[in-house]
């Protein structure tokens, strides 16, 4: 069995709803007051705790929901659905500032980031999703290539936002508040799909 088209489009999915660029805008608080070394940690560390829960969920896979939650997959992709929709609703309509300040130690935002920003609902469906098309290993591997790439991006993001903040602070603000807005209708068209497809499930 060919798997390189199941693996390139899991890939792309997390990536996809990773959405380094939509984190930088919202984590711009974040970035502005840690130096580039200690964010570079805390990200790191977020991207270690997510990467261990999606690796479960593609090895847990469907029994997860079915047998320990005795719920049913498709129930989880249409709330999560909602989830995402009202969460790109909101982008869209007040911007990055729809996201409060997230605040403490570089260990206590490291949880943080990586619950509200990385684990929900979309990311862990891909992940169940990614462990149904692959085997075990490949899916695995589509994470944390997925979640590499976005751990970079955002530590390059951090390496641009300090440069741009020392020179062209207006520019830097209307980036954030661009791409948080943008990227709210993919989040938004991610969600209407997730719904679809759950009831897909649920009616088959």
């Amino acid at each position: 069995m060919d798997i390189t088209k199941p693996f390139i489009d899991a890939v792309v999915l997390m990536l996809v709803l990773f959405n380094p660029l939509l984190m930088s805008a919202y984590l711009h608080d974040v970035m502005a007051k840690l130096s580039s070394a200690t964010f570079t940690k805390v990200i790191c560390r977020s991207f270690l705790i997510s990467g261990t829960v999606f690796c479960f969920f593609a090895w847990a896979g469907d029994r997860f929901f079915s047998n320990i939650l005795q719920v049913r997959f498709a129930v989880f992709l249409i709330f999560g659905g909602i989830v995402f929709l009202v969460i790109g609703i909101r982008a869209i309509v007040f911007g990055v500032q729809m996201i409060g300040e997230l605040r403490g130690d570089a260990a206590h935002l490291a949880g943080a980031i990586a619950m509200p920003f990385l684990i929900g609902p979309g990311t862990i469906s891909a992940s169940v999703l990614a462990g149904s098309k692959l085997p075990v290993g490949f899916a695995w591997l589509s994470i944390v290539v997925a979640l590499l790439a976005s751990c970079l991006m955002l530590i390059g993001t951090k390496r641009l936002f300090d440069y741009l903040q020392g020179h062209s602070e207006l520019l830097l603000q209307r980036y954030m508040e661009a791409i948080g807005r943008a990227s709210a209708l993919v989040i938004g068209t991610i969600a209407v799909e997730m719904i679809l497809k759950g009831i897909d499930l649920w009616q088959s």
